[in-house]
């Protein structure tokens, strides 16, 4: 479980004055004032294993990383072996990241991964490239400025001391764009699933609504109460001369959907995802997108970081610290 940490430094600027949670240059703005988290809020998200905090981003700040990622994509080049179409689904799994050393060297990185049906059988795109994308990750938060400056930013890091982090580094982060109309099913999963630490608990999302999360265009879905009873399933690195990089060992439960509650959410607010939860979100058939960007992190004190996870920190990005 997430313990009470102690507070520390976290590089030359004063974290806990929220006046200086602004990026530098002015990229996101010149302030953005602390969301005010009680320790109610806290209290629930370990009852539930989740968390809602509106408003915790700016509309300035939102529409910064949204510029910024039409900025990469319109620099976009990915080989046509490298045209990785995402799914959350198992067999398609295996299919497409799990036959792909472009996803599983892709921790390091920033990379792209498309919709399902956006390619023709030689990888080449059926519609425009910015329609096409379903994510880009896994590395933004360590490569990219904006991204990056999020991540750390002080309200994220004060956000993390009051849920008592000590050690909280960086494992990954994505963009999620739920394109409008072909935005795919998330289906009901853990995150444990595919980041496992010994022990469990360890693993927390953060998950940013850049526009309004609705029903209608994909919102999160969550079992309450679910993060406490363990994971069934994980998602490993297969042996060497396997037909696959990854393979699945143990199954998930069949949920009942009754048991899920959706989670509508404005633009700017923030989802608190603990790693057992489980959660959903459905297809987007809607006219209007999903964008989101999310990042995971490990509190490392006393954790071990699975070496059979698809994901390594590598010499080249070591998982870093939340607070630096």
């Amino acid at each position: 479980m997430l313990g009470q940490g102690s507070r520390e430094e976290a590089g030359s600027q004063p974290c806990g004055a929220w006046w200086w949670c602004g990026v530098a240059g002015g990229i996101l703005g010149a302030s953005a004032p602390m969301a005010f988290v009680t320790q109610h809020q806290i209290q629930k998200f370990h009852e539930d294993g989740f968390l809602v905090l509106e408003h915790f981003f700016t509309t300035e700040e939102c529409d910064s990383m949204r510029n910024q990622i039409q900025r990469i994509i319109a620099e976009m080049e990915v080989p046509l072996h490298c045209r990785t179409e995402f799914s959350t689904k198992e067999k398609e799994q295996l299919q497409a990241q799990g036959s792909s050393d472009y996803f599983l060297t892709s921790g390091d990185k920033i990379r792209f991964f498309f919709e399902k049906g956006v390619l023709d059988e030689r990888g080449n795109f059926l519609i425009p490239k910015e329609k096409s994308v379903s994510k880009i990750g896994h590395a933004l938060h360590a490569y990219d400025p904006v991204f990056k400056q999020v991540t750390h930013s002080c309200k994220v890091q004060e956000l993390g001391r009051k849920l008592g982090l000590e050690r909280p580094v960086v494992v990954q982060s994505m963009y999620i764009f739920k394109q409008p109309g072909i935005g795919g099913e998330v289906t009901p999963h853990q995150d444990a699933t595919f980041l496992h630490t010994e022990p469990l608990g360890r693993i927390l999302g953060f998950w940013i609504a850049l526009e309004d999360a609705t029903q209608e265009n994909g919102c999160l879905w969550f079992i309450p109460g679910s993060h406490t009873r363990g994971i069934t399933r994980r998602m490993v690195r297969a042996a060497s001369g396997s037909s696959t990089c990854v393979e699945f060992v143990g199954s998930d439960p069949v949920y009942d959907d009754n048991q899920f509650i959706p989670l509508p959410i404005s633009k700017g607010g923030l989802v608190l995802i603990h790693g057992e939860v489980v959660h959903k979100s459905e297809l987007n058939s809607s006219e209007s997108s999903r964008h989101a960007f999310t990042f995971h992190v490990m509190e490392a004190k006393d954790t071990s970081w699975s070496r059979e996870n698809w994901l390594q920190p590598t010499p080249e990005l070591p998982f870093p610290s939340l607070y630096t």
